[in-house]
């Protein structure tokens, strides 16, 4: 299926955002990803299953000071 994934056309094979993070190679990392504009909690990455045109946005937390 065809996405935007920040703001980058990109093709994918998976049906979750587990398997689209796992695709993107972040697996492990402290991240927020949000669908359409609506954050989806980490508590659904499992089950939030992902369409033909969404647009995601994969945001890294980063600790500094």
């Amino acid at each position: 299926m065809n996405l935007t994934v920040n703001g980058a056309p990109h093709t994918f094979n998976g049906t979750t955002v587990t398997d689209l993070v796992a695709e993107l190679n972040l697996t492990g990392r402290r991240l927020a990803v949000e669908v359409n504009r609506e954050i989806v909690p980490k508590s659904e990455h499992d089950t939030h299953t992902l369409r033909e045109g969404d647009t995601v946005e994969v945001v890294h937390a980063i600790g500094g000071g």
